[in-house]
């Protein structure tokens, strides 16, 4: 793993100075992980994001314990993925399962004063609760602030997407240079596209969800419903619901549940957590 500002690969020889001194003056997570571990990619992840977002309010020790077991040993590590804070020399608090992001807030938040949000943050945090006009507004005014950020500019076009928006989506879609449509959210947003026209003619979320209660070998209903997944952006529930499909009928209709995992998988790329978690699961479940 890249070292980042706030974030670095702990040893035996680094150990006394980047985390027991370091911790004298801001908390350290120290994280024992290991790539076969379940649960440590999608952690991994979260934890890289948070040591950015607090911007230093925390220093994040990664432990891979395959190459640091002497360490490992010495921190007592038994569980993985586990998470040790320091704070002024002392062990306060232990996390010793996977946590999704907004727990782990919680747990950092009573050792680490977290910094202000960032412009950038607000819009995030608002398009996470669902309160959309308003994450446009903040976009729409930091697009206007930096127009050759097409970070912000693509995040803008998936929130106007996501109210229905869509031909002021595909306008700032269109407008984007070559290689920019190429970055994975101008990718899903193209995907959000298509997959819209395959849900024009769909039934229902409620009714679809009513059929799998009803039937729940209903495979039509978990692919159909999978679409409406996708297109809100929640892959994981998508991914879920494909390969439900996959287990009962592999062959439906020639294999479009896995044809649609296939390329939800290329679409986020192959180092996002869900995809290499569910590609094996796929492959396990095929061969």
């Amino acid at each position: 793993m890249a070292e980042s500002q706030y974030s670095f690969d702990a040893t035996l020889e680094n150990f006394q100075q980047e985390v027991a001194q370091a911790s004298m003056s801001v908390p350290v997570l120290i994280y024992a992980w290991a790539d076969w571990a379940e649960g440590c990619q999608q952690m991994t992840q979260v934890l890289e994001n948070l040591a950015e977002a607090y911007r230093g309010s925390f220093r994040l020790a990664r432990v891979n314990v395959d190459q640091n077991r002497e360490l490992a040993g010495h921190l007592g590590v038994q569980n993985l993925p586990e998470v040790k804070i320091v704070k002024q020399g002392q062990l306060v608090d232990e996390i010793t399962q996977a946590l999704p992001e907004a727990q782990l807030r919680e747990v950092i938040d009573k050792y680490v004063e977290a910094p202000p949000e960032t412009d950038r943050e607000k819009a995030g945090r608002l398009w996470q609760e669902g309160n959309l006009e308003e994450a446009e507004a903040v976009l729409t005014t930091l697009n206007q602030e930096n127009p050759k950020d097409y970070d912000i500019l693509i995040d803008l076009a998936r929130v106007q997407s996501e109210q229905g928006k869509l031909d002021s989506a595909r306008q700032i879609l269109d407008s984007l240079p070559g290689e920019e449509k190429l970055r994975p959210g101008a990718k899903q947003l193209a995907a959000r596209f298509e997959f819209e026209e395959q849900a024009r003619d769909l039934p229902s979320e409620a009714d679809l969800q009513a059929r799998l209660e009803k039937d729940p070998a209903d495979v039509q209903a978990m692919n159909q419903l999978a679409t409406h997944r996708i297109m809100k952006g929640d892959n994981e529930a998508a991914m879920e619901l494909l390969l439900r499909s996959v287990q009962t009928e592999k062959d439906f209709e020639d294999g479009a549940a896995k044809d649609t995992l296939v390329k939800l998988f290329d679409l986020l790329g192959n180092e996002d957590p869900l995809v290499r978690q569910y590609r094996r699961r796929l492959f396990a479940m095929m061969y």
